[in-house]
């Protein structure tokens, strides 16, 4: 490790230094599981694929409340004991997980995991936001992405390795980097929770969120955002079950592909940012939807690790291309008093689709074949290109309107 790398934390807080080296840490464990966990599951419980990914539809729905929850909860009991409680959470979790056995334990374990993930990730952005001064903040988040990404192209490979030898090891060490960190945040960091922070009631929080989806032409993105999110989740959970299952490819060498998508999340992400940015945001991410669709799809003429690979790099073009985008669309979009609250239910659509798509796939696949859910991703990638298609047409139309009415007023005066 240079000190050019280094000295990206020169600057920033303590906590913040530690904040960048515990998120490295227990992202490392955690993506030693993720990839395989439905190959972990479905061999354990011995059930159809539909019946185990079901239990996705728990993780998200437990998910979706807590995300709800999370910040008011952050604001009334403080940042650091809520970001402690989340990582032991999640490493106990872990723990029991290698001890599961049946469909009722994993129920549980799921929703638990569901439940720890979102408070874990506001309270964590909350301290940020509360150590950092604004006009550092962009960089401090794009330092954590680095962070989370870092750890991603790191532990599948870790995970693949010692999944075939023993997936108790792999969940123990899981379990003990969440655990290390939250006991190092307990130990070393102070509380950042402002003084006298005035904090919305339950009913004020609600009512907010009720004003934001009142604005139809961000429902409509929503609902489009879901469907490319869902085409996604079809590559990131069943994949590594289809190669399993159908291909004999095991986990130590199906890491090359979650390692490859970090990889070049990593290395290319500001370079395609810059390039992206130029043109209008619907038709990025009209093409971006496009890219994912031709990566999912073409899952279906493979039958080799490779072939899935490269079907994964189509993808990772499309995630490059879209995301950014995406998020740079919303707080465009948000008027700045409610910001935080479209950001918050643009952030929920990772769960709706987390508790659609695997089972839809998991659908085809039992009924129809496994190469179905292909078929599957592809036209959920499909519908996403069209909507974003559709959404840049409106926008221009709009947009020409507005400047035939600004003509007329000025050739009036």
């Amino acid at each position: 490790m240079n000190l050019k790398f280094l000295n990206l934390l020169s600057g920033y807080p303590r906590q913040f230094k530690l904040m960048f080296w515990g998120m490295l840490i227990s992202t490392i464990g955690s993506s030693m599981i993720w990839p395989f966990l439905m190959i972990y599951i479905k061999g354990r419980v011995n059930l159809p694929l539909s019946v185990v990914t079901s239990l996705t539809a728990i993780n998200a729905t437990s998910g979706l409340i807590s995300a709800l929850l999370a910040g008011p909860i952050t604001d009334r009991l403080g940042r650091k004991w809520v970001l402690v409680f989340s990582l032991v959470g999640n490493g106990l979790v872990y723990l029991f997980m290698s001890q599961a056995s049946t469909l009722s334990e994993f129920s549980v374990l799921m929703a638990f995991s569901g439940i720890f993930n979102p408070v874990y990730r506001v309270s964590s952005d909350a301290m940020v936001a509360d150590l950092i001064p604004p006009e550092k903040r962009p960089d401090a988040y794009a330092l954590l992405r680095l962070s989370n990404n870092a750890g991603i192209s790191i532990g599948p490979s870790l995970g693949g390795l010692l999944t075939v030898i023993s997936y108790s090891v792999a969940f123990f060490l899981a379990a003990t980097g969440m655990i290390i960190y939250g006991l190092l945040l307990a130990l070393l960091a102070i509380e950042t929770l402002p003084k006298n922070t005035i904090t919305q009631t339950l009913p004020q929080t609600f009512r907010g969120y009720l004003q934001v989806l009142r604005d139809r032409p961000f429902l409509a993105f929503i609902a489009t955002f879901i469907l490319v999110q869902m085409t996604s989740v079809f590559m990131w959970v069943l994949l590594p079950v289809y190669a399993h299952d159908h291909y004999n490819i095991l986990e130590n060498r199906y890491s090359l592909i979650p390692t490859t998508n970090a990889l070049m999340v990593v290395v290319l992400q500001v370079l395609v940012t810059s390039r992206t940015r130029k043109y209008p945001p619907l038709k990025v991410m009209a093409l971006g939807s496009f890219l994912f669709a031709i990566g999912v799809g073409s899952v279906a003429l493979g039958n080799s690790l490779y072939a899935f690979w490269i079907s994964m790099i189509i993808m990772t073009c499309g995630e490059l291309i879209l995301m950014p985008t995406a998020s740079t669309f919303v707080a465009h979009l948000a008027p700045s008093e409610m910001r935080g609250r479209y950001m918050s239910i643009s952030g929920l659509t990772w769960n709706v689709s987390y508790g659609l798509a695997p089972i839809m796939g998991g659908f085809l696949s039992d009924t129809i074949a496994p190469r179905a859910i292909w078929a599957g991703g592809l036209a959920t990638g499909l519908a996403a290109y069209l909507g974003y298609f559709i959404l840049a047409k409106r926008k221009q139309s709009a947009d020409l309107a507005q400047q035939i009415i600004n003509a007329e007023i000025h050739q009036v005066m």
